[in-house]
């Protein structure tokens, strides 16, 4: 057996089955390429679902990590520590909020949304006890935790998991008039991702997202936008909900918050709706600890000057000019995304989403498949542009094989 093959056998027989990787052992990792452990090199086109949003290997934040190593690394929340109060400061103005609550993982960030707008519900609202209700998207994902998955409508995410959670309706993605009519005077709270992600980089109609913003408005119901995958620079704005000039009332942030680095999540919102928090009632023992503000407090200085909101823009404009080219072909029947961020349909003639993916990974690029016939595509903002190219050199050659 070669080295990989070790190792991935290693895996299958000592790990639960919770993912289906590409059979790639990767050992290092340097900028937006990774090396395997028998030193093939390969072009990152992922960037962890949009959490190496820097790269691999970051300077600045791996100095900023390292800083925070030989300083402390956790305190719990029992105790303050000097880098917490900067973090939720700083981090509060880039969303253009008040107050964050920090946790670590997305999942934990969207069930703490959730939380946050059932509490605000009860308390600010006046919603009677255990009747609040947040409307969701169809095709969503914001997690695999248990109260999260009882809002998906993906049949791999829900099965043998029930019981379910109630207090969720879903409404189709896009559509205007479903949404207004699940609205009663019991919702809280419309959860969304700007751009849905897993469901293979969906955008929305135009006016649809400013749609919702004027119904939950109207209707004194919370906006909660998931930026998880499409914030901090993945669009080419700091959050994919500028792209509309909507500003939602909760920003739910992770992935990229972390730099790559550290898990870091946070809910971001206004003093009247995270105000609602009384001691004990919602914590993490590694929420907002030192390490992760330490590395997320560097990420918020690089996102400031505007570098990676402006390569996201310039490379993703040169990525979809090029990717449209290919559904003239009939190998590529749709194209979809913004930013350094897009969802390819590849003809089902051509393979499915996965066989493409083992393909490129043969030809040196790393992309990951899904819903089938879809690849997603989102390399770490920092590529460049000869490597960009040569990425898609490498998708035209599998896809006219």
């Amino acid at each position: 057996m070669t080295a990989s093959e070790s190792a991935i056998a290693a895996a299958e027989a000592h790990s639960a089955h919770n993912y289906h990787p590409l059979p790639v052992v990767v050992a290092t990792a340097e900028g937006a390429w990774m090396t395997d452990v028998e030193g093939r090199r390969y072009l990152d086109m992922l960037a962890g679902y949009s959490a190496l949003n820097f790269g691999h290997g970051n300077r600045r934040l791996l100095d900023a990590a390292h800083a925070q190593l030989e300083r402390v690394t956790l305190t719990s929340r029992a105790f303050h520590h000097d880098r917490f109060a900067d973090f939720c400061t700083q981090l509060a103005e880039l969303c253009g909020m008040e107050m964050v609550l920090p946790m670590n993982t997305g999942a934990e960030a969207v069930e703490t949304a959730v939380k946050t707008a059932r509490k605000w519900g009860y308390r600010v609202k006046g919603v009677p006890d255990n009747m609040a209700k947040v409307v969701v998207a169809a095709n969503n994902f914001h997690g695999r935790t248990t109260t999260v998955i009882s809002f998906s409508t993906d049949p791999e995410a829900r099965a043998d998991f029930g019981p379910y959670t109630p207090g969720f309706e879903i409404v189709p993605y896009g559509d205007l008039t479903a949404m207004e009519a699940a609205l009663t005077e019991n919702t809280v709270a419309v959860l969304l991702e700007p751009i849905q992600g897993e469901a293979g980089v969906l955008v929305p109609p135009p006016g649809y997202l400013p749609g919702v913003r004027r119904l939950t408005r109207e209707r004194n119901v919370l906006l909660v936008a998931d930026e998880i995958q499409s914030g901090l620079g993945r669009t080419g704005k700091t959050f994919a909900c500028e792209h509309e000039g909507v500003v939602p009332d909760v920003y739910v942030l992770g992935k990229a918050l972390g730099g790559g680095v550290v898990p870091v999540s946070a809910v971001v919102s206004s003093r009247e709706v995270l105000g609602v928090y009384r001691p004990g009632e919602h914590g993490s023992t590694f929420g907002g600890n030192p390490l992760a503000c330490a590395v997320a407090l560097e990420v918020i200085a690089m996102l400031r000057t505007g570098e990676y909101q402006q390569r996201a823009t310039e490379l993703g404009d040169h990525l979809h000019r090029e990717l449209g080219l290919l559904t003239g072909g009939g190998a590529v029947e749709a194209v979809r995304g913004r930013g350094l961020w897009a969802g390819v349909d590849v003809a089902p003639a051509y393979g499915t989403g996965r066989e493409v993916s083992e393909k490129l990974m043969g030809r040196g690029v790393l992309v990951k498949d899904t819903h089938g016939s879809t690849i997603r595509i989102a390399p770490p903002l920092v590529i460049s542009k000869e490597d960009l190219d040569w990425g898609l050199d490498q998708l035209r050659a599998v896809l006219s094989s």
